[in-house]
C-alpha cells in the first residue's frame, strides 16, 4: 500500500525541476562520459567508466524515487485543514516549552528541515502537535528525554 507524501507546490516545483534536470541534462552528460571512457579500452581497469556508470545508476534511482513522489504526492494547501481549531499539515505551530517559545511548520517528510523550523509531520514533534488544539499540552519524547510543549497559536 503506497502512503500519502504530503509536499508543498514550492516543493512539488522543485522536484520537478529537478527531474527535468536529471532527465534532459544530466543523462546526457553521464552517457557522454560512458561513450568517452569507453574509447579508453579495457573497461576492467577503467575507474572513469565506473564512475559514470554509478553516477547513471545513482541518476536513474533518483528519478525513479521522484517519480514515486509525484505520483503520491498530496499537495499540502489543498489537503490542509482549512481551519486553525487543530494542528494539521501545513500549519504554523507556536509552542511553550521548558527553553521559551518555538515556531514549527508542519510538513511532509520530503521537506522537513529542522533548523528552519519545518518538521515531518512523521516526526516525533510532529505526530504529537497533528489533532491537537490550542491550549493542549503535549509530551514528546526525543533522543534528549522528554519534552512538554503547550500550544499557544495555531495558524
Amino acid at each position: 500500500m503506497e502512503k500519502d507524501i504530503y509536499i508543498s507546490n514550492d516543493g512539488l516545483k522543485k522536484l520537478k525541476e529537478e527531474m527535468d534536470e536529471l532527465k534532459t541534462v544530466k543523462k546526457k552528460e553521464v552517457a557522454a562520459r560512458i561513450k568517452t571512457a569507453k574509447e579508453f579500452g579495457d573497461l576492467s581497469e577503467n575507474s572513469e567508466y565506473d564512475d559514470a556508470k554509478n553516477e547513471q545508476a545513482f541518476i536513474e534511482g533518483r528519478i525513479s524515487e521522484i517519480e514515486d513522489i509525484l505520483k503520491n504526492a498530496k499537495i499540502i494547501e489543498e489537503v490542509a485543514c482549512k481551519t486553525t481549531d487543530e494542528v494539521c499539515v501545513g500549519h504554523t505551530v507556536t509552542v511553550d516549552f521548558a527553553k521559551g517559545e518555538a515556531n514549527f511548520k508542519i510538513v511532509g517528510s520530503y521537506e522537513a528541515d529542522p533548523e528552519m523550523g519545518l518538521i515531518s509531520n512523521e516526526s516525533p514533534i510532529g505526530k504529537a502537535l497533528i489533532g491537537k488544539k490550542k491550549g493542549d499540552e503535549v509530551k514528546v519524547q526525543v533522543p534528549a528525554g522528554e519534552i512538554k510543549y503547550k500550544i499557544k497559536a495555531i495558524k
